[in-house]
C-alpha cells in the first residue's frame, strides 16, 4: 500500500447502483478513488461527484453500506464489481469491502462479474465459486513491464497473466481485456497468443483520449514514443480513424486464421474450448463501424 494515498471512510445507504454501462445489470464500486492511478483512467471524472481536488490515485475512499438484507432481490442480475474503482485494489486486503458484499450476495443467483488489475482476487476463489455465473476480467494492454509502469501502480503483467490462469483452472469463467489498446504500442496478437490458452474471451477496446487525461497521455507519447506523435495526431486530434479499421480488418482476419470464434460489440457468455478465446472487438468508443 502507498503512503501517500489519503484513506478516508464514507457512509452510503446503499453500494449498489443501477448500471448505465453496455454490460447492464448492476455496478458496485466498494470503494472511490483507485490507487492504481492509471495515467489513461476515464474514471478520473468521478472527482466531480465526491468533491476531491486531490490528483486521481492520490485518495480512497472506504464505502460503508447498510447490510443487503435481501440478496435475492439480484437473482438473475448482472453485477459488475468495479467499474470506477478496482475492488481489488490494495486496501481491500486491509478493508475487505468487495469480500463483504459477495459474502452479503451469496445464495443469490446474481452474475457476478469483476474487472480488476490485481491478484488479489485469488483470495475470494471460495466465494466466488458459490456463485451460477461469475466473470473476472484482468486488464492487460502490453506485455512490457516498462510501458505498464509508465501507465499504472497496479500489479505486474506477469502476476496478472498468473492470477487469470489460477482462476481459470480452477473453473471460473476468465476475460483478458486489453484495454485500452495504444496505437502502435499494444500488440493485441501478441497478447492473445500469451493468453489463449487460460481466457475464455478477449475483449479489445480501443484508447479514446478524452477530458483531462488527454494532455499527459500527448506528452507521454511525445517523450517516449516521439515516431508516433503524427500517428496521435491524425487519430486523436484529425479523428481520422484508418488505424482502427485498419486493426479492426487484422484482427478479424487473424481471428479466422486462427479458428477463433470472433465477435463484434457482443459480450457473449460461457466457457471456450481451451486454445480458442472469443475475440470481441468493442471499438465503440470512436464508433467504427464494418466494412
Amino acid at each position: 500500500m502507498d503512503d501517500k494515498v489519503i484513506v478516508d471512510n464514507v457512509s452510503v445507504r446503499s453500494v449498489m447502483t443501477k448500471s448505465t454501462l453496455p454490460v447492464g445489470g448492476f455496478s458496485v464500486n466498494p470503494y472511490v478513488g483507485c490507487p492504481h492511478a492509471c495515467k489513461y483512467c476515464y474514471a478520473s471524472f468521478m472527482k466531480r461527484f465526491t468533491g476531491h481536488t486531490e490528483l486521481w490515485g492520490t485518495f480512497l475512499d472506504v464505502k460503508h453500506w447498510e447490510p443487503i438484507k435481501n440478496p435475492h432481490k439480484y437473482d438473475g442480475q448482472r453485477v459488475v464489481i468495479g467499474s470506477v474503482t478496482d475492488g481489488y485494489n490494495p486496501y481491500e486486503e486491509k478493508y475487505c469491502n468487495t469480500r463483504r458484499l459477495l459474502e452479503e450476495l451469496r445464495g443469490s443467483t446474481a452474475e457476478i462479474m469483476i474487472c480488476t488489475k490485481s491478484d488479489l482476487v485469488l483470495r475470494d476463489i471460495d466465494l466466488l465459486r458459490q456463485f451460477p455465473k461469475v466473470t473476472v476480467s484482468w486488464s492487460v494492454n502490453t506485455l512490457d513491464e516498462q510501458f505498464r509502469a509508465d501507465m499504472d501502480k497496479a500489479v505486474s503483467i506477469e502476476r496478472r497473466l498468473k492470477a487469470m490462469e489460477q482462476v481459470y483452472r480452477s473453473g471460473i469463467r476468465t476475460v483478458c481485456f486489453v484495454s485500452p489498446i495504444f496505437p502502435g504500442i499494444t500488440d493485441v496478437m501478441a497478447i492473445i497468443e500469451r493468453v489463449k490458452d487460460f481466457a475464455d474471451l478477449v475483449w479489445l477496446e480501443n484508447l479514446n483520449l478524452r477530458g483531462q487525461f488527454k494532455g499527459t497521455i500527448m506528452n507521454y507519447i511525445r517523450e517516449k514514443h516521439p515516431e508516433l506523435v503524427d500517428l496521435y495526431e491524425e487519430i486523436y486530434n484529425r479523428k481520422i480513424n484508418d488505424y482502427w479499421q485498419m486493426l479492426e480488418k487484422t484482427t478479424a482476419e487473424y481471428a479466422a486464421l486462427h479458428g477463433y470464434p470472433y465477435r463484434v460489440n457482443d459480450l457473449p457468455y460461457g466457457r471456450s474450448e481451451k486454445g480458442k478465446p472469443v475475440i470481441v472487438n468493442y471499438f465503440y468508443h470512436e464508433k467504427i463501424k464494418r466494412g
